[in-house]
């Protein structure tokens, strides 16, 4: 009997393929990556065309040891690893450690593809087999190589003129200038005042609204009546012209289509997960590869959806099939286009051979898998769902109504409204939006007719201000890193995951504020490495490896036009700038103390303004404008619950909190903001949840929300599964630099630990 050895990358996947391949074939997981640069200077050596030197990643070395003992005794391999670039490249690394280790001879070696993980795709895939892409593993090298390179030699450029343990990258740095960008434009934003008028009119006992668009015979526009004085004289006279009565000139009705939106990319899940669900970008696709992985409905283990990782929105010809089926039979035949809706891709570079996320049985209803799901997956799976089964349903069909009533001669108000005359798609699934204005809220007005008569109640004047533009939540930043092509679908929750653990942005309120020491960053990369923060340098760099994927490039004249210009550059700044020239920032003003010139400043509680006669003068202020010997803010309507003396906002190191006024007597501190809820019921009391809290000396922790009446803490992330050895009801991740992400039981009498493949909950404590 044959026996044949295929290689995936998690342990969950392995064991469900292995059920469906049978007796014939043994699967087994690499956990990932199982080599990596070596961590050092030298890693990749320019001078030789870009030749690395790799290394067996520590924690897995007992996983190659496995697979190397399997590849000795079987008699073909099947590289059955991911169906992208990186999953390209462990295919690759796992070839290269099995072909140095001379175990493979004359053994066939196949590389198999597959985007579900059923019976059905599985099969297929390991009867058509085919060989490994040296394209795909030449762009994976050269993206690797750059990224290496490009923090190989800036980050430590960044800590000699900035400060140590600041890091830059190839990707995020971008990402990074246009969260900094959008604050400045917010900052420089001037905020202009603007009145509007509304009639609130009657008729036929219902109320409604109507905006005045015309006053005097002119068109009114945002700005045309600015002060309360130009508001009230309008209405005074639209009142004394109208009399209590409006009359109805202009009724338009039109019909109009709303198409479904396509369906999910890697992008666009992220986005809808965040607007809708509330996830990270990193927790949508933890939960993501969970669902692929698979999932035991009852006693057989299934995928639940499509790989997670793409680009595309294309839809497999029976998957379509399967949809149009469901929908005729669940919604019915009116709900079926002729002809299935066909939809393009917004990526120039998508892998087309690849499809959209989508279920991969949708007659497999979310309400069927519940019971088996945890409830984020639910929602998850319930969101796919219905908007892969949505994309195929007819378009929606709306009925405006837009009515003119005329007031007297002097002014015009108009009045909208929409019905809708048939739902379609929308019976099922609406795309959320980001920053959704008032404007698209749908009104209903009562049956009007031409030339007649309705009642005018009143006339409302609103004052109004214009708005900067919003700050950047996670779902806008990817959808703007994906317009301007800047990282691929796996690189976005990595994006976001580095700049927050790197200090660099902070999520408030769930939207992205630059740090001072972020600003400070990219303040430096955009005045003296502009071109590599560039947003067209760095998708166009993208559209090239890309090229060197489908095989119109090699990667080795690529990475040569690269980093010779950057290496010249790096030893050019390191030789002519001084540190002063990053972290100070020359204001045109002059101390009040001294008289010196006074400059804004890198310090260790973030930015401040100082002298720079500093040390003998010693001025300072924080960048509100207010002197460091300043009061804090008392907050208000709360006294210290341990000395009942007033609150006040403070700022320290890791940013504002609440203090006592009466430091240092009493010591008691909060934090400003509501604590994260990771969602974990408290393992001890069975009764609360665990919450992401910071210590006094800026170290997360995470601890019960019903202390002090619960005291139980960990510092670790916790994730909600139990310990296979214990029982204990949590485990918690564990960050090492050697051997990476592992499951760790808090119990110390345990000792518990197995390696993690998903994302982590939340950071690493730090």
């Amino acid at each position: 009997m044959s026996q044949n050895l295929v290689i995936v990358e998690s342990p969950a996947k392995a064991k469900t393929i292995e059920k469906y391949l049978g007796r014939d074939f043994q699967v087994y997981a690499s956990y990932g990556h199982v080599r990596d640069l070596v961590p050092k200077e030298g890693a990749v050596d320019p001078d030789h065309d870009f030749a690395m030197k790799y290394e067996i990643i520590e924690k897995n070395e007992k996983h190659v040891q496995t697979i190397t003992k399997a590849a000795q005794k079987a008699d073909a391999l099947f590289l059955a690893t991911d169906p992208d670039r990186e999953g390209e490249a462990i295919s690759w690394h796992i070839y290269e450690i099995l072909k140095n280790k001379r175990v493979l001879g004359n053994k066939p070696v196949h590389r198999v593809v597959f985007h579900e993980i059923t019976k059905r795709a599985i099969t297929e895939a390991i009867q058509n087999p085919k060989a490994l892409s040296t394209d795909l593993i030449n762009a994976q090298q050269a993206r690797r190589a750059l990224d290496y390179l490009v923090g190989f030699k800036l980050s430590p450029l960044l800590w000699k003129k900035i400060r140590r343990g600041l890091s830059a990258g190839r990707v995020q740095s971008p990402a990074l200038r246009m969260i900094v960008e959008r604050e400045i434009e917010i900052e420089n934003f001037k905020v202009q005042e603007y009145w509007t008028l509304e009639a609130d009119a009657s008729a036929e006992g219902q109320q409604f609204r109507a905006r005045l668009i015309n006053l005097n015979n002119a068109k009114l526009e945002q700005f045309s009546i600015v002060t309360e004085e130009q508001a009230n004289q309008a209405r005074d006279a639209l009142l004394a012209e109208a009399n209590g009565k409006l009359r109805v000139v202009k009724i338009e009705e039109k019909e109009r289509k709303r198409n479904p939106a396509a369906p999910f990319t890697t992008s666009t899940l992220q986005q809808e997960a965040a607007r809708k669900l509330g996830f990270t970008t990193k927790r949508t696709m933890a939960i993501a590869q969970q669902l692929y992985e698979g999932i035991d409905l009852g006693g057989e283990t299934t995928g639940l959806i499509t790989y997670m990782r793409t680009d595309s929105v294309n839809l497999a010809n029976e998957a379509t099939q399967e949809i149009r089926q469901l929908i005729e039979s669940r919604f019915g035949k009116e709900n079926l286009p002729k002809q299935p809706p066909h939809y393009k891709t917004k990526s120039k570079n998508a892998q087309e051979a690849h499809e959209a996320i989508r279920p991969t049985s949708a007659f497999r209803l979310p309400e069927q898998v519940k019971p088996y799901l945890s409830p984020e997956q639910y929602k998850l799976y319930n969101l796919i769902w219905k908007r892969t089964v949505a994309c195929q349903m007819i378009h929606a069909t709306i009925k405006t109504v837009s009515v003119d009533l005329s007031c007297g001669t002097i002014g015009i108000f108009r009045a909208t409204g929409s019905t809708v005359v048939n739902p379609g798609f929308m019976s099922v699934y609406l795309e959320g939006k980001d920053d959704a204005s008032s404007d698209d809220d749908e009104s209903f007005l009562p049956g009007l007719k031409e030339g007649q008569w309705v009642d005018l109640l009143d006339i409302i004047t609103a004052q109004h201000f214009t708005e900067p533009p919003p700050r950047y939540t996670e779902a806008s930043l990817v959808k703007a890193l994906e317009e301007y092509g800047i990282g691929r679908p796996s690189t976005y929750a990595a994006i976001i995951s580095t700049l927050q653990q790197r200090h660099y942005a902070v999520l408030e309120n769930k939207r992205f504020h630059p740090t001072d020491v972020g600003r400070i960053v990219n303040k430096f990369l955009t005045e003296h490495f502009n071109q590599y923060v560039d947003y067209n340098f760095t998708a166009n760099l993208e559209d090239d490896l890309d090229a060197v994927s489908r095989g119109e490039r090699n990667w080795i004249p690529l990475m040569r036009d690269f980093w010779y210009p950057f290496k010249s550059l790096i030893d050019a700044k390191d030789e002519s700038l001084k540190r002063a020239d990053v972290t100070h920032e020359l204001l045109d003003e002059t101390c009040p103390e001294c008289g010196g010139q006074l400059s804004i400043r890198l310090g260790r509680n973030g930015r401040f303004i100082g002298c720079t006669n500093y040390p003998e003068c010693k001025y300072t202020r924080n960048m509100t404008g207010e002197a460091a010997s300043a009061a804090p803010e008392v907050v208000e309507g709360k006294l210290c619950p341990e000395c009942s003396s007033p609150l006040v906002i403070k700022t320290g190191r890791f940013g504002k909190f609440i203090g006592c006024s009466n430091y240092p007597k009493c010591k008691h501190i909060e934090p400003l903001e509501k604590p994260e809820d990771t969602g974990v019921r408290c393992p001890e009391c069975n009764k609360g949840h665990l919450i992401k809290r910071k210590s006094r000396f800026g170290k997360l922790f995470f601890s019960c929300n019903t202390y002090p009446t619960c005291s139980y803490a960990v510092w670790n992330p916790p994730i909600a599964e139990p310990c296979p050895n214990c029982g204990w009801p949590i485990l918690t991740l564990k960050v090492t630099k050697r051997r990476g992400t592992e499951k760790v039981c808090p119990r110390k009498e345990c000792g518990y630990a197995a390696p993690y493949e998903g994302e982590p909950l939340a950071e690493p404590a730090t």
